[in-house]
């Protein structure tokens, strides 16, 4: 278990003996995240991370539950003093506030209009010796499980000649995540597993690679949701635990009309009963 120290945001040796001094303000960023997660006294179980490279290109591929995902996922790399590009909506790239700090720490923005240049992007980055982070699924998955994912990880690990790194992250979705508020939590728990490398075999297609890639981060996911040492503290509190584990969160067949919906531009809001149906479901759980 880790918890963020002020050791560690002042350790001068926390990005290996000699870092790249172009990635300076990457570091001074991370620095600035360990400061915040040691104020919110996250607790970190992050295993896997001797399965990054010390050197040469990767693609670590996760699922998404949060928005602070790539935040909880550069730890896993941290071990082994390597940076991740992660790749992400040009969107956040334009923010005022995210803008620059995305910009400065050379993540990948992707034009979902254009993922032509994203791709090369993150191709040549991967050629250069980086370590890509991808959320493959595309957008946050509402139902808490790994979604279709997109064929583009498995063809830039192809095109590259890099492996793919299967990895889980849980427990951030408490915080932060689509259609519910942020909550600042003390004290929660976030899970990072990172398993073992996919190696593209010699003539494999991207769509068989892909599926090992699936198959893997359903493994690391489920392991991640078994093994969470916190539970819910009530029943209006399972929100955050997957249909299939007891939660209320929406099932994956749930999920993916919602995404349509949205994807079509109408907006999906979450239908809460009336304030006295709510207190007479309450008393009945009582019983």
């Amino acid at each position: 278990m880790y918890t963020a120290s002020w050791r560690d945001v002042v350790r001068r040796d926390l990005f290996g003996p000699s870092p790249d001094p172009r990635d300076k303000p990457y570091r001074v960023i991370d620095r600035i995240v360990l400061l915040v997660f040691k104020a919110f006294g996250f607790r970190f179980d992050v295993r896997g991370s001797e399965h990054v490279p010390l050197s040469g290109g990767a693609i670590i591929s996760s699922n998404h539950v949060s928005f602070f995902d790539f935040m909880f996922l550069g730890l896993g790399a941290l071990p082994r003093f390597r940076l991740v590009r992660f790749m992400a909506k040009a969107a956040v790239f334009h923010h005022w506030l995210s803008g620059p700090f995305m910009r400065a720490m050379q993540h990948i923005p992707v034009d979902r209009k254009a993922g032509t240049a994203a791709f090369e992007s993150a191709v040549r980055a991967l050629k250069d010796g980086e370590v890509v982070g991808v959320f493959p699924e595309a957008t946050i998955s509402t139902s808490f499980t790994v979604k279709d994912l997109k064929a583009g990880v498995a063809r830039m690990a192809v095109d590259a000649g890099v492996p793919i790194i299967p990895a889980a992250v849980w427990g951030g979705q408490r915080i932060a995540t689509k259609g519910h508020k942020v909550q600042w939590r003390r004290g929660v728990q976030v899970t990072v597993l990172l398993g073992e490398p996919l190696v593209p075999e010699p003539g494999e297609r991207p769509q068989a690679l892909l599926r090992r890639t699936r198959t893997a981060m359903e493994a690391l996911l489920d392991e991640a949701q078994r093994s969470y040492p916190q539970q819910p503290a009530g029943p209006d509190d399972r929100w955050w635990l997957p249909a299939h584990l007891g939660g209320t969160a929406p099932t994956p067949e749930e999920a993916s009309v919602s995404d349509s919906l949205r994807a079509a531009g109408k907006e999906v809001t979450a239908e809460r009963p009336h304030p006295v149906k709510r207190l007479t479901a309450r008393l009945r759980r009582r019983r």
